[in-house]
Formats: C-alpha cells, structure tokens, sequence
C-alpha cells in the first residue's frame, strides 16, 4: 500500500495489480472504480484493454465497447482493442459492426494477423466462403511468409470441405516457410496414416527443435499404440518449449488414457510451474472470457479434453 501511495498515480503496473487483487475477492464495484482511476492518473493501452475485458467478463457488453471504442480514439494503434471490439460486436450478433472493427484495425495495422483471422472467421460463419477466401489471399499478399496466415489458410480449407485446395496450400506453405513446425506437425497429420512416417522424418529433418513436431511425433507413436516413445516425445516437447500450453494439453490427454494417477499429476505439476502463456488451443481458452477466473490447471483439464485420440 505504501508503494501504490508513492507510485499509484504513475504506475500501470500497481493499478492493474491492485484491480486483480479486487477482482480474486470478488470486489467487483471496487476494482471498477480502480479501472476508472487508472484510465486517468496511469492511462495506457494495457490499462483501457483490461477494464474492457473486465467489463465484458462481467457480461457487460454495452460499457465494454465504450470502454474500447474510447480506448481506440486514443491508442489507434494498439491491435488488441480492434481485436476485443470485434468479437464483442459478434457476440451480440452485429456482424456489421465486427466486420467494421475488423477492417479498421487491419487498414491502420495490415500487419497483424489475428485481425486478418478474426475476418476471414467472421466472414466464415457468415456462410461468406469466397470473401472469407478472398481475405486470407490479401493477407497473405500484405504478409509474406507467415506461418500463422499459411495454417488458417489449410484449415480453412478443410473446414470449408475443399481436401483438394488444403492440400495445394500446405505445398505452397511449406515452399514460403520450409523451416515452420507448425506447418510440418500440420502437414503430418493431413497424410494418410502410410505416408505419416515418412512426412515426420522430412518434419524431424527441417525442424528438430520444434514443440510442434515433436507433438506431432508423439501423436504418431501414440497412434500406432507406441506408449512408452509417445511418452518420452511428449516429454521432449514440453521440456523443449515449457511455454507452449499445447504441448502440455496433448501430454495430459494421453496420460489421462495412458498413465497413472502419479503420471497425470506430475504433467499438471510442470504445466503449474511452467505457467504457460502460449499455443493456439491454450490461448484461445484462457482467452475465452467464459473462463476468465480459470487457473493454469482449470485450462489445462479444458484444452486436454478437446483433444482427440489419434488414428
């Protein structure tokens, strides 16, 4: 308390800190008149994201989007509020508004590839698969050699029922990023399960020390019923990249079929320590506001069970 007297007025960092102190007591009314404080004495990008995603944890959509739109009048190029005002609006169902967030964030910040998805999503489950198409084709122009706009570009292919371009698209990611693991652990899995082997080696070869494709290894063990190399590979995995949550969620899913209560309990033990920040299944559940008071176990349990036995 001393130090939030000498600093508080300044300090971001002991705002913020006294707002989660609040917050885990369940002083809701407290910590938002804390928000409020901070967003005038300490304001900053930071500061106006995280009273929004308060606001929207809380289900109160209408504050939360003045909260951004405010945010975004002052911080213009700060991705996360675009990002937030967007998927907001596409909780509430104005899909106009969400598209127009979108776009506002990509003409003042082409570079930054989640707005590029959260578009081409939108786009999407508006049943718009040509502009959803159309739009990861401009991204991908505007941002060469992006592993991340290559992989939602395959999946979307899949999800969207056309194997044959998903196909063609994995071949023209891996000549623009030969060295990415994410693409080779993808590109394993899209083989069928005789090619898979040789597809893990050539994976193995560019990219030897990548959570991603050693993931992938493991998962290839694990499916040809190879218990004790699926184990050590996971482990290779997460002690490679301990901040890779996706890694530790494919661990404990095998170890939730495979292992002992001992085995399970030593991968939440590392994963707690480890506290992981990273992984696109990870982040898009300690993200998901629906689980905004969940702990590193809590995401862990949640990600592990959306993970399927491998074939």
């Amino acid at each position: 308390m001393d130090a939030f007297k000498k600093h508080g007025h300044q300090s971001e960092t002991i705002w913020l800190a006294a707002t989660k102190i609040e917050i885990e007591n369940d002083q809701f009314d407290t910590a938002r008149s804390l928000f409020l404080k901070a967003r005038t004495k300490a304001p900053s990008p930071s500061v106006w994201m995280k009273s929004a995603k308060f606001e929207w944890c809380l289900g109160n959509l209408n504050e939360a989007k003045e909260i951004l739109e405010e945010g975004i009048s002052r911080y213009d190029d700060y991705p996360r509020l675009y990002l937030m005002l967007g998927q907001i609006h596409e909780q509430n169902g104005d899909y106009a508004a969400a598209r127009s967030a979108y776009t506002s964030g990509i003409r003042k910040l082409p570079g930054v590839i989640p707005l590029w998805i959260g578009l081409a999503r939108l786009e999407e489950s508006q049943g718009q698969i040509v502009k959803a198409r159309c739009d990861l084709e401009k991204a991908r122009l505007r941002n060469p050699k992006n592993e991340d706009l290559w992989l939602e570009s395959v999946r979307f292919e899949q999800r969207v029922g056309s194997p044959e371009l998903a196909a063609e698209r994995m071949t023209r990611a891996l000549q623009e990023c030969e060295g990415s693991g994410k693409l080779w652990a993808e590109a394993i899995w899209m083989e069928g399960p005789h090619g898979r082997r040789a597809k893990s080696i050539d994976a193995l070869k560019r990219c030897e020390h990548n959570p991603h494709v050693l993931v992938a290894a493991a998962r290839l063990f694990w499916s040809e019923r190879k218990m004790k190399k699926a184990r050590e590979w996971f482990v290779r995995a997460v002690n490679l990249d301990p901040d890779n949550g996706d890694s530790f969620a494919h661990y404990y899913a095998f170890e939730a079929i495979h292992g002992k209560p001992e085995d399970r309990r030593k991968v939440v033990d590392k994963c707690v320590a480890s506290d992981p920040h990273h992984g696109d299944l990870w982040q898009s559940i300690a993200k998901n506001v629906s689980n905004w008071r969940a702990k590193t176990e809590d995401v862990l349990l949640l990600a592990a069970a959306k993970i399927s036995v491998p074939t």
